[in-house]
């Protein structure tokens, strides 16, 4: 997140000037114009290898597929490891970040092999060649460390290569001189991006002879085999792995074995960032003190035709790389990757021979005039036309009455009735240019995201991270309509007089650290700015759209939502007689703990799997704690807010009514999910964001894919008989119940059908249970009213509980000072020069709520179910938020956007 502060540093004075001619940056960079940049604009030509493809994909729907969802890393990951445990052939990984020491199964006392290093070099000792990509971070900003990734790894076999992409030969304070020389070499007062020579545009840009400053690969992918693939929004790193209830502590008083999150595992980045990964004694979070944050989010399991567009886009990217940088490099472990000629997707790659070395071939082929094009290259004319069949075939299939499922007959089913998993089509659809895979830009992710949305008959659910978009060009620098799509279908739902509903999940805050009002969180607040800008202010927001076109209250037709926990760190009593009988502290116990699994803190050795009988403290500490009555049924009490948890006043507390009154801590829950469900029937999920950053293509590099099942269950939508895809109704239901409190606490320990890969066991779903009656119908009045009561009694429990910001009674920085600041932020330096600690750790209670001291805050904490709470879209509202402290500019303004 320092990655903002260094921007804002380095383009400060050039605001207006460069702000001026930003138009100018887009046409020149990419030549092209595109429909979900400027509105009633085709790119069809500019697509001419894909125009007959839906939504412009390399790939076309591919139909007799699988699909598996997985709500939460718990699940996901262990159905990962089942997957490498088993592979036979190859191992393709595309991320973010990867972090060799994440766990894939706890806790790691008892899974100590599935280690995620671990297992990638048990799979290359039986002769599985592991080919893994992760983003290169640009060092001096990001604490990724992709570098320990790639010599981690390697070290470990040679079947094992790592590739870091893109180049970052810039960094720290040469970044911010590099910028600014090439500004200043212009007269700021007569600036015309227009006339500036290439090269010096690409570096106002973020792009200097192939550097690439700004934009990521945010991609998550997992092939195994060439036949199973696991993709969506979880990156195989630290701080993903959470469960359905999302307990945020982690202190285990009588066996510190039961450690769920080692080393820097445990995170919350609304106080540090990760620091320094390699040494994980910089993990500064004392989990004594502080919850981490939990981390909601959702991936998928694939096989069937789709894994061959998934395996076509890896070595794309693959062999891009590798001709870009790793074929001068003498080591034997990198190499073209290749696919025989009849696993090939229509319409993308040449064919000659038996097989293809796969490099992309579209760098020559940027002419506008698609005739031209395959004058140039005949062999063009077969492919597009072959592909265009296929794509004619599967869309007579799907496309009757309302466009996206072919119907079966469905008289004299039972409620929850469910056909085989079998024959879904699923499209892949990426956001990619020539920086990150060496093609001309494809935006099929947003022409996804737009289309469904127009095309949606009842309802439309988005989970996503971010939420940055624009209704018109007026919200320039944001060039993604998404939002204008949103609008409009709202919009033309009042005019019909039609029953239409979207619903938002998205964050509170972004998870960058600091006080909101501090000056190094003027990025966080800029981020927040065009959100809010996006959703209801500002003149053009998607709700003031809504509402200028005569609705008279957009909220009848679009909500939005957040979601925040509670839970408390068991440091009572009991820990202290443990610490008392053995003479060692907790946290030193739990250090050499995390020593024994390979989460080391000294770097003498540690981190490689130290013996216990090597770590004393850690001995000595667990031995007198098995001595003392086992307590730990109750370390966290996230079961409370869930489907058949003890209630809050039922769950007993060994120590004082003052202890356990300052053991209770709250965090927002992260949402890292990129989901997109329309009317029951159709899924959008990967790795996409909604802002420009994902969905224009040529900014950070991201796939996701559309799914259609063709099984169908009985539903009810607004109360009438509806028939609805199994796949997207079980995902949907599964979410909501899982935010309003219905269902149970997930034991990580007990795995189920939905730990599983998708070639193992479909998803389990409890269909025609009395939790599965609550959701069924998302524009049903009871729905409704279960909804937005559990959101509203959750948002004033914590309001009033940690006062939370934001918040809605917050809208200036002297509320903000008086309802936040004052509790949780010091007040300045004594003379002595030592810190004033604030009144309350941050995420602590603020006891003066409750007079009846912990009796009262319990009742009031068992009145939590589930982790929904409302967005609160008057915070701030009406005050200059951020840009008059940033100053943000053209180039500041690609990166918040």
């Amino acid at each position: 997140m320092s990655f903002f502060h260094h921007a804002k540093t380095a383009l400060h004075s050039f605001a207006e000037d460069v702000k001026q001619e930003l138009d100018v940056i887009e046409g020149v960079i990419e030549n092209e114009v595109h429909s979900h940049t400027h509105l009633n604009q085709k790119c069809h030509n500019l697509h001419s290898f894909t125009r007959n493809n839906r939504f412009h994909s390399f790939a076309p729907p591919r139909r007799g597929n699988d699909a598996k969802w997985f709500v939460d890393g718990c699940g996901y990951f262990w159905a990962v490891s089942i997957a490498l445990e088993e592979a036979k052939e190859s191992i393709w990984i595309l991320d973010w970040w990867l972090s060799p020491e994440l766990y894939l199964r706890r806790p790691p006392s008892q899974n100590e092999k599935y280690r995620l290093d671990r297992m990638l070099k048990a799979a290359a000792e039986r002769g599985v060649k592991v080919n893994i990509i992760v983003y290169k971070e640009v060092s001096a900003i990001l604490t990724l460390c992709s570098a320990h990734t790639k010599s981690a790894l390697e070290a470990l076999h040679p079947n094992i290569a790592v590739f870091r992409h893109p180049d970052h030969l810039l960094s720290g304070q040469v970044v911010e001189s590099e910028i600014l020389s090439e500004i200043k070499k212009f007269s700021l007062k007569s600036l015309k991006l227009a006339n500036i020579g290439e090269d010096a545009l690409h570096a106002l840009y973020g792009i200097n002879n192939d550097i690439i400053l700004y934009w990521a690969h945010h991609e998550k992918l997992c092939l195994v085999d060439g036949k199973i693939a696991f993709m969506g929004g979880l990156d195989m790193c630290f701080g993903r792995w959470d469960t359905n209830s999302h307990p945020s502590v982690d202190v285990h008083p009588t066996d510190v074995n039961l450690t769920v999150f080692p080393g820097q595992d445990y995170n919350n980045a609304r106080i540090f960032d990760f620091e320094d990964v390699t040494q994980w004694k910089d993990n500064k979070l004392d989990r004594t003190k502080s919850a981490r944050m939990g981390w909601s989010d959702l991936s998928m399991c694939l096989q069937g035709p789709v894994i061959e567009d998934l395996r076509a886009h890896f070595v794309q990217r693959w062999n891009f790389i590798y001709n870009e940088k790793y074929d001068v490099q003498k080591d034997k472990r990198y190499g073209p990757l290749t696919l025989v000629v009849a696993d090939i997707p229509d319409g993308y790659y040449h064919t000659n021979g038996k097989n293809v070395r796969l490099a992309p071939i579209e760098r020559s082929l940027d002419s506008e005039d698609p005739d031209l094009i395959s004058a140039q290259h005949p062999h063009l004319r077969e492919i597009e036309s072959k592909a265009g069949t296929f794509y004619d075939k599967v869309r007579d299939e799907v496309h009757e009455g309302e466009r996206h499922i072919k119907r079966h007959e469905t008289i004299g089913r039972e409620p929850g009735y469910e056909e085989p998993t079998t024959g879904m089509a699923i499209q892949l659809v990426r956001s990619c240019s020539r920086w990150s895979n060496g093609v001309s830009t494809e935006h099929s992710v947003a022409n996804a995201y737009i289309e469904v949305i127009r095309n949606a008959q009842h309802f439309i659910y988005i989970e996503n991270q971010f939420f940055i978009t624009a209704t018109n060009d007026a919200q320039h620098p944001v060039r993604n309509k998404i939002g204008a799509a949103i609008a409009d279908r709202c919009i033309q739902a009042y005019q019909n007089g039609q029953k239409f509903k979207v619903i938002v999940c998205m964050p509170s805050v972004p998870a960058f650290a600091g006080d909101l009002h501090a000056d190094d969180s003027l990025g966080t607040r800029a981020i927040m700015e065009y959100q809010y800008a996006s959703i209801c202010r500002g003149g053009h927001s998607i709700m003031e759209t809504i509402e200028k076109a005569g609705v008279p209250d957009a909220k009848q037709f679009i909500r939005f939502y957040n979601l925040r926990n509670f839970d408390r760190i068991n440091v009572g009593q009991t820990i202290q007689k443990v610490e008392q009988q053995s003479g060692v502290q907790y946290r030193d116990a739990r250090m050499q703990h995390d020593d024994i699994v390979g989460a080391g803190y000294d770097g003498k050795g540690y981190g490689t799997g130290a013996a216990p009988g090597q770590a004393k403290e850690y001995d000595a500490y667990q031995q007198a704690a098995s001595q003392v009555l086992d307590g730990s049924k109750y370390d966290s009490v996230a079961t409370s807010y869930m489907d058949g948890g003890t209630a809050i006043n039922d769950i007993p507390w060994a120590g004082t009514d003052e202890e356990e009154m300052n053991a209770f801590v709250s965090e927002e829950l992260y949402i890292h999910t990129k989901l997109l469900i329309a009317d029951d029937r159709i899924v959008i999920c990967g790795s996409a964001n909604l802002n420009d950053r994902s969905q224009l293509g040529y900014h950070d590099s991201e796939i996701a894919v559309v799914i259609e099942d063709p099984s169908l269950i009985d539903s009810v939508m607004d109360k009438q008989p509806y028939t609805a895809s199994r796949y997207a109704a079980s995902l949907r239901r599964q979410l909501f119940r899982k935010h309003l409190g219905l269902l149970p606490h997930q034991d990580y320990t007990k795995p189920d059908a939905n730990f599983t890969p998708i070639n193992k066991d479909p998803n389990f779903y409890d269909w025609g249970s009395a939790a599965d009656f609550l959701v069924r119908d998302p524009l049903s009045r009871e729905f409704a009213n279960l909804w937005d009561a559990t959101a509203a009694a959750n948002t004033e429990v914590f309001a009033k509980a940690f006062h939370c910001v934001p918040a809605d009674n917050v809208r200036n920085w002297k509320q903000y000072e008086a309802f936040f600041q004052k509790f949780f932020v010091s007040p300045g330096q004594k003379e002595d020069g030592k810190q004033i600690p604030p009144p309350y750790e941050y995420g602590h209670v603020v006891r003066e709520e409750f007079p009846g001291g912990v009796a009262e805050l319990k009742e009031w904490l068992g009145r939590v179910r589930g982790t929904l709470v409302e967005m609160p879209l008057r915070f701030m509202e009406g005050v200059d938020f951020a840009r008059s402290g940033l100053k943000l500019n053209a180039l500041t303004d690609e990166v918040y956007t």
